[in-house]
């Protein structure tokens, strides 16, 4: 089934009163709330996210778990009190499961997410029926490096429609690559990136691209939106040397799925408030969820890597 958006999705407004979700407690999720997927289920919208406890100052800078949280409105959470998916494998330790995303095929759902074992980031998949009890199916590239001098990947989001008997993912976090499978478990990457950088430094996109949530089967192809950055100029900002990252989207032949058919040239959305502005790390919104949800879309994403927002459109 295909939606009914066009390309480009949006405009997006940011709920007034974001963030709406910040950390809290003592433990697993004290320090950073940030970078949540969502789906929809009975009617209610349950957001996974990533949470960040106080371990590893300066090293890994804390230890991530997934947490899940249900809204009756799209807006207002109430969390549970665990978290759903935490680190139990090497290749998970110290740095921890982060940054999910999540695709319901049938009755099951494909959540992929980041493992960080300090060293190396490798992206992995998990399947559950209920959301709240996870079955891993280990590392998806266990060779892969994504152009860095290690294995390396992450950022994977799946179009939950089949095309000609294959499921697509697209994933990446320099660079955006697409891969394909028969079963949702086992994957094979396609060795060219789908999408670069822009050549032009003062683009948006011009540092790095990576998948943002899952992408949407249109009459018009396959509508990604990414997350990307760009290095901040000092005519932006006395701090030079960071990042600046935004949100753009990207149409793919639906018949050739590794074929832009168009991209967007400005982003559709930017850090403006002071909670997008200033965290843990500056200039961030980095959306991961994506719903549609009474006659609306929700768009959920981290601030600064700290906090949890949300942007809706109303069609």
């Amino acid at each position: 089934m295909t939606s009914v958006v066009r390309f480009p999705i949006g405009p997006f407004r940011k709920y007034e009163h974001n963030p709406i979700m910040t950390p809290q407690g003592e433990t697993w999720e004290a320090k950073d709330l940030f970078n949540p997927t969502a789906v929809v289920r009975d009617e209610k919208v349950y957001m996974l996210y990533r949470a960040e406890d106080n371990t590893g100052a300066g090293t890994w800078n804390g230890t991530s778990r997934i947490g899940l949280a249900v809204s009756e409105d799209g807006i207002h959470f109430e969390r549970y009190p665990e978290p759903v998916l935490v680190p139990t494998e090497p290749y998970e330790l110290p740095g921890g499961c982060e940054d999910p995303r999540i695709t319901q095929v049938g009755d099951t759902y494909y959540l992929t997410y980041t493992a960080f074992d300090g060293d190396g980031a490798y992206l992995c998949l998990a399947t559950s029926n209920d959301l709240f009890h996870w079955t891993k199916h280990g590392i998806l590239f266990s060779t892969w490096t994504g152009g860095m001098n290690k294995v390396w990947s992450k950022s994977g989001a799946i179009l939950p429609q089949p095309l000609d008997g294959r499921y697509v993912m697209y994933f990446g976090d320099t660079n955006i690559w697409v891969a394909y499978s028969e079963d949702l478990i086992h994957w094979t990457p396609d060795p060219q990136p789908v999408i670069t950088p822009s050549d032009h430094p003062d683009d948006f996109d011009s540092a790095l691209v990576e998948p943002g949530p899952q992408p949407m089967l249109t009459d018009e192809g396959i509508l990604l939106i990414y997350n990307a950055a760009r290095m901040v100029t000092e005519a932006d900002d006395p701090a030079q040397g960071k990042m600046r990252y935004s949100a753009g989207q990207v149409l793919f032949d639906k018949d050739r799925p590794s074929q832009v058919l168009r991209r967007t040239k400005l982003p559709f959305f930017v850090p403006g408030t002071t909670d997008e502005i200033v965290g843990q790390v500056d200039n961030v919104v980095f959306v991961e969820g994506l719903v549609s949800y009474r006659d609306s879309y929700y768009l959920y994403y981290g601030m600064a890597d700290s906090k949890i927002g949300v942007a809706i459109y109303e069609p």
